[in-house]
């Protein structure tokens, strides 16, 4: 029978799942997906802890303990979401071990309110490696212009980072730059180059979304241009597989290679926000038009699931199109819609995003650890 997370994986791409909870741990569903699903690793965001600590009472214990211990409340959000980070590095070690390090990966994100001070980046990157102590977690820092020396910093002292919140091809170029110069610096610092692994998170659907909105807008300005209707809902892909293109640049520079020569592992492209947020569109469109080796892609479960029902894996359904999608923003740009502006407003907008989630978890522990009974946790 055809398996289309098993054909993904056949084609060099990493299944991962975009999500964490308490819930998934106890009940030992994230080790059933890495059975049935080809579930190879977990990226965790602050959206994604929030709406797990808001709906489950799985927490109770731990933050009944927390209160009594009187424990400062930005220290007690770090206990909850480490532990749940760790707990999953355990699960997924046996992946870990199997595939060299490659995979087996649970990332956890830097505090978002920090995304523009690069210094206080490092250090909560120092503390969150230290607090969950598993070699197969990775430290998520956002690929702002500030976050680009954090990402040098942490690689350069072998942490292994997941860069996030990446949506321009000048701002991914910076960020594989990072990467590099971080490993430059590491083997100056005789750290092992081998034990430090990376993705960059190039973040998909949220780029159609706003250039949708604007070629809507253009439509109804002129009448129905049937130019601006044939270019919807193709900037999203066609920006991740220039990204692609860059990626494999990279590989081919001189600069890589003799780090690689070293023992650094590249880092891997990861196609991020890849939810179809459109129904008109195919639910599976932002996995099944970008499967290229040496990337990753990492679904919330509705997305995994659609996948396994009726995803089609024909191949590599990138390195084919690079023409067709340098003249899709060319064509983008020709009818008024400006791509630095477009990438400009989706990294504030994730920012601003990650933020209000940040702000709302701490709201749902500050109330689990005052004992308000309307809170699931603190029952």
């Amino acid at each position: 029978m055809n398996d289309p997370l098993q054909a993904l994986s056949d084609n060099g791409v990493s299944v991962w799942l975009d999500d964490i909870s308490r819930a998934r741990l106890t009940s030992d569903n994230l080790r059933k997906l890495t059975e049935e699903r080809q579930v190879v690793g977990v990226t965790s965001n602050p959206t994604i802890f929030a709406k797990a600590l808001s709906d489950a009472d799985d927490y109770t214990a731990q933050v009944q303990d927390l209160a009594v211990r009187g424990v400062d409340l930005e220290e007690a959000v770090r206990a909850i979401t480490t532990f749940d980070v760790r707990w999953a590095c355990d699960q997924l070690r046996d992946v870990y071990d199997r595939t060299d390090g490659k995979d087996g990966r649970v990332s956890i994100e830097v505090d978002p309110r920090l995304a523009h001070r690069t210094d206080a980046t490092i250090a909560e990157a120092r503390a969150l490696w230290w607090l969950v102590d598993r070699p197969n977690v990775m430290i998520k820092i956002p690929a702002t212009e500030e976050g680009l020396a954090a990402i040098t910093a942490a690689t350069a002292e072998g942490l292994s980072v997941n860069v996030t919140l990446i949506f321009s091809l000048e701002r991914y170029r910076a960020v594989m730059d990072a990467y590099l110069a971080g490993l430059e610096q590491a083997k100056e610092a005789g750290i092992e180059l081998s034990s430090v692994r990376s993705v960059a998170s190039f973040f998909v659907s949220r780029v159609d979304t706003e250039v949708d909105k604007r070629l809507d807008a253009l439509s109804d300005a002129d009448g129905g241009s049937d130019e601006a209707k044939s270019l919807r809902s193709k900037a999203a892909i066609a920006n991740a597989r220039l990204a692609y293109q860059a990626f494999e640049q990279m590989c081919g520079s001189d600069r890589w290679r003799a780090l690689e020569a070293a023992g650094a592992h590249k880092q891997r492209p990861l196609w991020a926000s890849t939810s179809v947020k459109d129904p008109d569109l195919p639910d599976t469109m932002y996995v099944t038009e970008l499967v290229a080796p040496d990337t990753v892609n990492t679904m919330p479960e509705a997305t995994l699931e659609a996948i396994a029902d009726h995803g089609e894996i024909t191949g590599d359904t990138v390195t084919c199109h690079y023409d067709d999608a340098q003249d899709v923003l060319d064509r983008l740009e020709k009818v008024g819609i400006s791509y630095d502006e477009v990438v400009q407003v989706v990294e504030d907008e994730g920012v601003d995003k990650f933020e209000k989630s940040w702000t709302e978890l701490l709201d749902t522990v500050k109330a689990a650890l005052e004992g308000d009974p309307d809170v699931e946790g603190s029952k």
